[in-house]
């Protein structure tokens, strides 16, 4: 009897991470076992053994930075293998444990029914949730994300959340330049979110989930300087300082 062979993923699942041992390993753990999805780690510059970690809990790739070149970097280096790997589809998930995700699978079938592009995850929709002490940075979220929306011109819940999925076209499109040097950091996820919406691509949002491990720490941002790389990008791009 003729079998079909296996499709290829649809989705590369890009998951940065620094120093996530311990915490790696179980986000692979929980890595949706469809086989749409496959799993990028980028390791930024590591000294933990972050990288094996990957590698032994079923990573489909794991890129290696020898030094730390920064989260948008690392994120950046992802999204293109994904499409040298020509997956149609490219999303993110936190390498800290924060996401679930299984969440992807009905993320991904609501991108799809609703024939839409870019697919944005929110704690703060009806549906999404948080789980465990946000350390006040619930109000910090909501308040950034009021600020993007106008920005945009396009109410957005959940700005500052990773979560998301989008086609992998939307970064071949010229006006949309991933490799500019500013967008190392914080700044290249709500670059892309912000140039998705003025590019008129279809954007949706999607209830998730947002889990605090208090007793690991909440995050490696580092007060109002990361606060101020969220935030530039939406008010650079819209007074025309950045493009």
């Amino acid at each position: 009897m003729h079998q079909t062979a296996p499709a290829d993923p649809l989705v590369a699942v890009v998951i940065p991470a620094l120093n996530e041992a311990g915490k790696i390993g179980r986000v692979l753990d929980k890595f949706p076992a469809d086989p749409r999805f496959e799993a990028i780690v980028v390791d930024d510059g590591s000294t933990d053994g972050t990288g094996d970690e990957a590698r032994a809990h079923g990573a489909a790739l794991v890129i290696r930075h020898d030094q730390r070149g920064g989260v948008g970097n690392a994120i950046r280096d992802g999204w293109k293998a994904g499409i040298e790997r020509e997956r149609p589809y490219l999303a993110l998930l936190s390498g800290d444990d924060q996401h679930e995700p299984a969440e992807m699978v009905a993320a991904l079938d609501a991108l799809v029914a609703a024939d839409a592009d870019y697919l944005q995850g929110s704690r703060w929709m009806p549906g999404g949730r948080v789980v465990g002490d946000t350390g006040g940075r619930g109000i910090g979220t909501r308040v950034y994300s009021i600020a993007f929306s106008l920005l945009a011109g396009r109410r957005i819940t959940d700005a500052t959340n990773g979560f998301r999925i989008f086609r992998s076209s939307i970064l071949e499109n010229p006006p949309i330049d991933i490799d500019q040097a500013w967008l190392d950091s914080y700044d290249l996820e709500p670059y892309v979110l912000f140039m998705a919406i003025r590019g008129k691509y279809r954007v949706i949002q999607f209830p998730c989930t947002v889990v605090y491990h208090a007793h690991e720490g909440y995050t490696k941002m580092h007060g109002i300087r990361d606060w101020w790389r969220l935030f530039r990008p939406a008010l650079l791009l819209r007074t025309g300082v950045k493009r």
